[in-house]
């Protein structure tokens, strides 16, 4: 999990911004933002605006990343014009075409045009039909059980043992509120679809010339909840470096953003686009009820990170402000119903 603070190592390529370029030597550009993978921009020296990106996997990330349903999602993707060409790939990497645009900030996906544009792309998204006609299956619950297998109890820095066992709940309680949240959500109703499951900012793509946006960075992709796509998205308006959850989006805005979505998503699947209240309400709930269990996920996830990652960031710190998130706003969330 070598180079910077953010799970995407992709968004500093969609922007290109050269305060962030750690060389550029001849055709070669590495950057350096990413939890998880080192990438290079290639390009020839007549054409450097025509970019083909080099990711190589950062060391133990197969402990955090399916790296073939990464590739199937990648190329599903790509079939249904979501995603760039992917060139090839290799034993500890791919190579893949360069997206054109600028990576969103947190003010940016609260912009009235912009907002429309995401939730659009992601009921496209959410719309594509199952690999092969199979009924996919949520992998939600496999994949948090995993990484609660994987969370560190100890650590070598003392430091880090005394935070983690002062400030992170226990392992119990960890254990109770999973099984208590799988037994809950798993009754919503939410449907089962093709999900990005990582809309941080950065990891949207905004083309102004074209009008559109597109998502990247592919690892955590995977057939799961609807509302848990919708839901881990609304938690990242609050960014990651530096967290604020005053930034979440208020029930006004996720309502014109879930209204938008479901328009998008009947058309595409055949169902009409007229949206009655009864569903909006239905999808308002669900989200922020699912929005509990993205806290848990990338909690989980943070306190790997703590272990293996080398970077300079305070993986221990965001663990524990998802974790404080989640025990905070779970009497709220749970107190919404689904409509009769």
């Amino acid at each position: 999990m070598p180079f910077a603070l953010r799970r995407s190592a992709l968004d500093h390529c969609a922007t290109r911004e050269p305060t962030r370029l750690v060389s550029i030597l001849q055709n070669q550009m590495l950057f350096t933002d990413g939890t998880t993978n080192k990438l290079v921009g290639c390009y020839v020296e007549a054409s450097p605006e025509d970019v083909v990106l080099v990711r190589v996997y950062g060391n133990k990330t197969e402990l955090i990343v399916d790296r073939d349903n990464e590739l199937k999602s990648f190329q599903v993707l790509h079939a249904n014009g979501c995603a760039p060409r992917l060139y090839c790939t290799f034993q500890n990497g791919l190579c893949y075409e360069f997206m054109q645009g600028d990576a969103l900030g947190t003010q940016d996906v609260r912009d009235p045009t912009i907002l429309r544009l995401i939730s659009r792309e992601m009921a496209h998204i959410h719309a594509i039909h199952a690999h092969n006609g199979c009924i996919p299956k949520p992998n939600l619950w496999i994949k948090m059980r995993k990484y609660f297998s994987l969370v560190a109890t100890e650590f070598t820095d003392q430091a880090s043992n005394t935070r983690i066992q002062q400030e992170v709940p226990s392992q119990a309680l960890l254990e109770q509120e999973m099984v208590w949240m799988k037994e809950h959500l798993s009754k919503l109703g939410s449907p089962v679809v093709l999900c990005h499951n990582d809309l941080l900012c950065k990891n949207i793509i905004h083309n102004s010339k074209e009008g559109h946006v597109r998502f990247i960075d592919y690892e955590y992709s995977s057939y799961n909840y609807q509302a848990f796509d919708i839901g881990n998205h609304f938690n990242e308006f609050a960014g990651m470096s530096e967290l604020d959850y005053g930034l979440y989006p208020s029930r006004e805005m996720q309502l014109e953003w879930l209204r938008v979505y479901l328009q998008a998503y009947k058309a595409s699947t055949k169902k009409g686009e007229e949206v009655s209240d009864r569903e909006l309400e239905t999808l308002y709930v669900q989200v922020n009820k699912f929005a509990l269990a993205s806290h848990f996920f990338w909690g989980f996830w943070a306190l790997i990170q703590a272990k293996y990652s080398s970077i300079n960031f305070d993986f221990l710190g965001y663990a524990v402000l998802r974790f404080n998130q989640y025990f905070k706003t779970k009497p709220a969330a749970m107190a919404l119903q689904i409509p009769e």
